[in-house]
């Protein structure tokens, strides 16, 4: 066998890529604006499968082809490295990466929790109560822009903090939303080792006083919540911390974001917006708000949600490690990938494929009628990952934006404001830059 750019190889295709840098493909990450553009350009140029340099992980394959990416689908371990930045927030083992055997019986518990209709339904009302909160607010901004990200990432976490605490939600004397929000950004920040430790530590210390509080309730171990669903497995307190704050750091930013994304992608698309709103008066005729069972017959708003998440996707990002030697058969060629290589998902790369998604640059919603949907491969799509690492929370995510969107669609139309350029930059999840302010004006049925 020979040795092709750090990755060996048998009999079959040498795996494409650019020539080698001796600063471990950094600056050609800067020089393309970011991993993002530096994937597009890779996959634009050398195929649906691209070895290149990742800091962090020294070789990797990315994969924008959605039937390459089908056969890796079942790989259940995870590079530690890209994973490390997590670490702070575990003190029972990073949650992200643990190994395949004690992943399994931990990810059923939390599928049984944040997967569970009656769950969803159970904290309907009090999500519905908590938009209506910002939506009060926002009607009386007066004609001022309001900050989309800024509102609604303080939004999402209060109502996975309702739906993971089990009643001691943001906004209490134990939990309050920018104290945590601030401490986050402090804690994955890594500017100040002395203050990330002191975000950290209250970060910590209340997640503690919530399990307490939780504990200490009347309602014992219900399995409704989350924490209550780790009491009843007998999961250990420091592993329930870990869960609690790996869980509202993640669902406070990817569903903030995707709404987010929405509405901008709406305010530059006015016949949409008009489209969307004319749907949620045929369903929700006078209420300001839907039920759990409305969301099923808002069939175009969940259209909009998934092509926004398709163009924004809120994680941008995957990874694996392939555990055993691969033989992967694409469009471009059949390739071997040894055991221990990091495998590299680009979402972005992948929702931007034109070979499955034709003008792939355009907001066009009906990319998700059934019909539409039945002639791709579903692994075209992955805005929550894939297979047995894929985000336990997707259900729950689509539950919170859509209704989120119903009743600010409902209300209000959003307008862009003028001279101000949104440019997607990549952090954790898919942030814009200087946030995304809109106008919001009033709307009434029928208008």
């Amino acid at each position: 066998m020979s040795e092709y750019g750090g990755i060996a190889m048998g009999n079959v295709l040498p795996i494409p890529g650019p020539e080698w840098c001796d600063d471990g493909g950094a600056g050609a990450i800067s020089d393309a604006g970011g991993l993002h553009l530096h994937q597009l350009r890779l996959h634009a140029e050398y195929g649906g499968v691209v070895r290149f340099q990742l800091p962090g992980a020294g070789v990797a394959v990315s994969v924008s082809d959605p039937l390459v990416l089908e056969q890796t689908a079942r790989i259940d371990e995870r590079p530690a490295s890209l994973f490390a930045f997590l670490e702070p927030l575990c003190e029972a083992g990073n949650l992200q990466v643990i190994g395949a055997e004690e992943h399994g019986p931990w990810r059923r518990v939390l599928l049984e929790v944040f997967a569970g209709r009656p769950s969803h339904e159970r904290h309907f009302g009090e999500f519905v109560s908590l938009v209506e909160e910002v939506a009060e607010r926002w009607g009386g901004a007066g004609g001022d822009a309001v900050l989309l990200q800024k509102d609604l990432t303080a939004l999402s976490l209060r109502m996975i903090c309702a739906y993971a605490l089990g009643g001691v939600g943001v906004g209490s004397e134990v939990v309050q939303a920018e104290d945590v929000v601030d401490a986050f950004e402090v804690v994955l920040s890594g500017d100040d080792g002395t203050e990330q430790q002191t975000s950290l530590d209250y970060l910590r210390s209340t997640v503690d006083r919530v399990i307490a509080a939780r504990e200490e309730s009347d309602r014992g171990a219900d399995r409704s919540d989350l924490i209550g669903a780790l009491l009843a497995a007998g999961t250990t307190p420091a592993r329930i911390r870990d869960t609690v704050m790996v869980t509202m750091l993640a669902a406070h930013h990817t569903t903030g974001v995707a709404v987010s994304w929405t509405l901008h992608l709406l305010g530059r698309h006015p016949e949409v917006a008009e489209r969307v709103a004319a749907e949620l008066d045929r369903v929700l005729g006078e209420r300001s708000a839907p039920d759990y069972g409305d969301l099923r017959e808002l069939t175009y708003l969940e259209m909009v949600l998934k092509e926004s998440m398709r163009l924004y996707p809120p994680g941008p990002y995957g990874a694996r490690e392939a555990t055993e030697d691969m033989v992967l058969d694409g469009a471009d060629g059949t390739y071997e990938i040894p055991a221990g290589t990091t495998v590299f998902y680009p979402f972005w790369a992948v929702h931007m494929n034109p070979d499955h998604w034709p003008e792939p640059a355009k907001f066009v919603p009906e990319r998700f009628t059934p019909e539409a949907v039945a002639q791709r491969s579903r692994f075209a799509y992955v805005p929550f990952g894939l297979g047995p690492r894929s985000c336990e929370g997707a259900g729950l995510a689509m539950v919170e934006a859509q209704l989120t969107l119903a009743v600010l669609l409902k209300r209000f139309r959003f307008r862009p404001v003028a001279g101000h350029e949104v440019t997607p930059v990549e952090r954790f999840v898919l942030w814009a830059a200087d946030d995304i302010p809109m106008v919001v004006t009033p709307r009434a049925v029928g208008d």
